[in-house]
This record gives C-alpha cells, sequence and structure tokens, in this order.
C-alpha cells in the first residue's frame, strides 16, 4: 500500500445521488462498500463529510438567518450524514467511532486528538462531525485540520469529477486535466480546489491532497494501491 493512514473527504451533495436533496440509500451503500475495501487492505481512515445536500451554512444569509446562526445549522448538517455514514458502515462490518467538534454526548464523542490516533491505531474508522466547532469555516478546512492533527498522510477528496481542470469540466468543454500540480501552481493558476484556509493548511504541513472520482467504483483502493487516479496536489 501506498498510504496506510488517510483522511478521507467526502461532500455532502455527493450523497444525495441522482436526488435532489437528502441521503440517496444506494449511494451511501456504494461509499461503503468502498471504504470497507480499502479498510480490509488495512488501512487506517478518518473521515469528514460536508453537508450540502442538507443545509449549507454559506446559504442562510440569504434567507436572511445570521451567518453565524446559519454555519451552526451547516455543522449539525454534517453530524446528519456522519450518523447516517456511520450506520452504513457499521452494518457494513465496520467498527467505528463518531467525533464531534460540537459536544453532543447522546451521539457522539468530542473531538480529542490523541483518542481519536488511538481510535485508528485500534483499527475504528473515525468520522469526524460537524466541523471545527465554529463558524466562519468549512469542511475542506476541517479536513485539512484534523488529517494534520491524527498525522495522516495524504487528503483524499472525493468529488464528482475525477481530478482538477483548467476550467471547470461540466461548462467548458474544452477544460483539460492536470494528473499533477503543485501547491504554488494551484494559487497561481487560482484552481478551486479547495477554500484558501484549507489548501493553505496542506501547503504548510506539506500535507499531500488527490482530488479524484469518488462515485467510480474501484477509484479508491487503486489510490491506496499507488495507481495515479485523479489529480495530485503537492509542494514537488
Amino acid at each position: 500500500m501506498k498510504y496506510r493512514r488517510i483522511l478521507l473527504k467526502l461532500s455532502g451533495e455527493a450523497l444525495m445521488g441522482d436526488k435532489s436533496y437528502g441521503i440517496d440509500p444506494v449511494r451511501l451503500q456504494q461509499y461503503s462498500d468502498e471504504i470497507k475495501t480499502i479498510k480490509e487492505m488495512g488501512v487506517e481512515i478518518a473521515i469528514v463529510i460536508g453537508g450540502g445536500n442538507i443545509f449549507r451554512g454559506v446559504q442562510a444569509e440569504k434567507s436572511g438567518i445570521d451567518r453565524v446562526q446559519g454555519d451552526y445549522m451547516g455543522m449539525l448538517a454534517t453530524l446528519i450524514n456522519a450518523m447516517a455514514l456511520q450506520s452504513a458502515l457499521e452494518q457494513n462490518g465496520m467498527y467505528t467511532r463518531l467525533m464531534s467538534g460540537i459536544k453532543i454526548e447522546s451521539v457522539c464523542e468530542p473531538f480529542i486528538r490523541r483518542r481519536a490516533i488511538r481510535h485508528l491505531e485500534k483499527g475504528r474508522i473515525v468520522i469526524f462531525g460537524a466541523g471545527i466547532g465554529n463558524p466562519y469555516f468549512t469542511t475542506d478546512s476541517t479536513a485539512s485540520l484534523r488529517a494534520i492533527e491524527v498525522e495522516a498522510e495524504v487528503v483524499l477528496k472525493g468529488t464528482r469529477v475525477d481530478g482538477v481542470y483548467t476550467a471547470d469540466p461540466e461548462k467548458d468543454a474544452n477544460a483539460t486535466k492536470y494528473d499533477n500540480i503543485s501547491f504554488f501552481e494551484v494559487y497561481e493558476k487560482n484552481l478551486n480546489v479547495m477554500d484558501m484556509t484549507a489548501f493553505t493548511l496542506c501547503q504548510e504541513n506539506n500535507l499531500p491532497i488527490i482530488v479524484f472520482d469518488m462515485n467510480k467504483v474501484g477509484n479508491l483502493s487503486r489510490i491506496i494501491k499507488g495507481e495515479e487516479i485523479g489529480t495530485l496536489i503537492s509542494s514537488n
């Protein structure tokens, strides 16, 4: 295996599948199966999942909700998705722990760095919900920060596109894909990979990012085996 401890970042929108809202059980099961495959390879797995299929904090201001309040609502949306993913993984025979940036003891543990690392060492899949517990930070920032804290070797950003392009491939037919690109080049070309806080955290801590299509069966395990899937963003 090329990677032994990873942070998998999943978007909430991806959980919708073909639906316009909520959680698609078929997509949820697919993700569970993909994660189980790499778990059986011996990979230590931490996961951060967004909440855009339910609520996004940035939508709050448009509807008249205070931004801070909206961000907390978005954090709770990520927790709903995290609980759904936890249930799917456990029904698939895996051991998990859900850790939250907001204290909700009835359903999850508060995030404690050393405890999270210990869970990973014991072979449990750790899901981080509710962001970092503070407004104005995205789940991308959560993924970068938690990956650094638990000493993950890479951030795997699973999306619905197969990498980073010169432009949005869903809007520009002439967009071309990068197989490898440096952090500096992403800045220079103003490519939309992660928010700037998340991206800077990875750059300053020399933590590589791989952007890939999570919806294509087998992509996740191919990355773990060292195949060049998606786009690798690194210091080199």
